[in-house]
């Protein structure tokens, strides 16, 4: 399965979004950009797909940015790139266009469907929190280097 970067950055922001949970502040998209090296413009589009989809909630004026609507631990990487990833939940398109209906009938209950509910499986496994952990995790393995 490939990402695009659309996905990736909706991953990204959402893991920002999620450490400053707890502060209450909402986040502007320009701090995030900064953070993480992203074109606003493009952060832009990428929040206005995570708006629609009820992930995250957007606070006008001067003190204004975006929150989630949720608890970090109640948002998987499945809610988040599902937002983003309109091929992830489509219905695969038969392989023979129909030519050959028994063979797609096959091909998707041995290949397609596995496929997707596995892949649903392992995103919906994963939560914001986990994330969370994990860049900690890596944090503290770099803080690890030791010279000789």
């Amino acid at each position: 399965m490939r990402l695009s970067a659309k996905g990736k950055y909706a991953l990204a922001a959402m893991e920002v979004l999620a450490r400053r949970h707890s502060s209450g502040t909402p986040v502007t998209i320009l701090s995030i950009a900064e953070q993480l090296g992203i074109s606003k413009i493009y952060l832009e589009q990428v929040f206005s797909l995570l708006k629609r989809s009820g992930l995250v909630s957007s606070i006008k004026g001067s003190q204004g940015g975006y929150q989630l609507t949720r608890m970090p631990q109640s948002i998987t990487a499945y809610d988040v790139l599902s937002s983003i990833e309109l091929g992830l939940t489509e219905e695969t398109q038969a392989a023979t266009g129909g030519g050959v209906p028994v063979l797609d009938e096959a091909l998707r209950d041995t290949v397609f469907t596995p496929l997707d509910e596995a892949i649903k499986k392992v995103l919906s496994s994963i939560t914001l929190e986990d994330i969370i952990t994990a860049t900690e995790k890596h944090l503290k393995d770099e803080q690890l280097m030791y010279y000789i």
